[in-house]
């Protein structure tokens, strides 16, 4: 077992995951950087983590796959021995966004097959690991982040899936707080807002317009490194006596405003 921390991110290959795994690396963690993408492809985000100069390893997989998920957790403990903050990142958009008249069952299946089933059961894998854990070694107070999104509360209705996902993130965010929490295992939930990502490129214009003209309270994009910066002070220790608790990272956009 290694003496650093060890933070697995899922969807850590780009993005609000990478900007995570960056952060965490330069607070001392070692990473496990979970993505789908083949390594050859995303070389120069992952030499961003690796040059924190951290124990780091790159874990190819999709969490809706069950072999993947028993795969993930296998291989971290083989290297590193430990796991002490798991990051739910991983989600997808639709493919097609569809009004909720005509949402497929395919779509809606593809979408809650990873965004919400995948990261319910890799969490249940990875929090009996660090029960595990609690119970052999002193000391140790792991931390399970959840990314979800303003989605899980705000309609939008050309993307019901991925609205529903994320709704099922803050519950299982509730669930798992309640359920870890006689084990002193935190369980938080950062719902993003309007973040500069791939997943906001074929939207940029429409979101531009949207934040200059008061959607946010805070007028300019959230970045991945907005969110980084929150699951880093989640992982610090700070705010060890909540649980369950909902971190906004949204540029004030949950504030009702007359």
């Amino acid at each position: 077992m290694i003496d650093n921390k060890v933070a697995i991110i899922t969807g850590a290959s780009r993005g609000i995951g990478n900007a995570v795994a960056v952060q965490l690396a330069r607070d001392g963690f070692a990473v496990a950087a979970v993505g789908t993408s083949d390594e050859g492809r995303i070389v120069e985000n992952l030499n961003a983590i690796r040059s924190m100069g951290q124990p780091f390893i790159y874990i190819k997989a999709n969490i809706a796959s069950q072999s993947d998920r028993k795969a993930i957790e296998e291989k971290v403990m083989d290297v590193f021995g430990r796991v002490d903050v798991l990051v739910n990142n991983a989600g997808v958009a639709p493919k097609v966004r569809m009004d909720i008249l005509e949402t497929t069952e395919e779509s809606m299946d593809h979408v809650l097959g990873i965004n919400l089933k995948g990261t319910f059961f890799l969490t249940q894998a990875i929090a009996r690991a660090m029960v595990k854990e609690i119970q052999m070694y002193q000391g140790f107070s792991p931390k399970i982040i959840n990314i979800s999104s303003v989605s899980a509360y705000t309609s939008s209705t050309q993307r019901a899936e991925y609205c529903i996902s994320k709704a099922g993130i803050s519950m299982i965010t509730t669930l798992f707080a309640d359920r870890l929490s006689e084990y002193g295992i935190n369980v938080y939930e950062i719902r993003p807002g309007i973040i500069y990502t791939d997943m906001t490129a074929g939207v940029r214009e429409r979101y531009e317009n949207l934040i200059n003209n008061g959607l946010t309270p805070i007028k300019r994009w959230g970045q991945p490194e907005d969110i980084a910066n929150a699951v880093s002070v989640l992982c610090s220790g700070k705010l060890d006596f909540s649980t369950g608790e909902v971190i906004n990272v949204d540029g004030g956009f949950h504030i009702r405003r007359l």
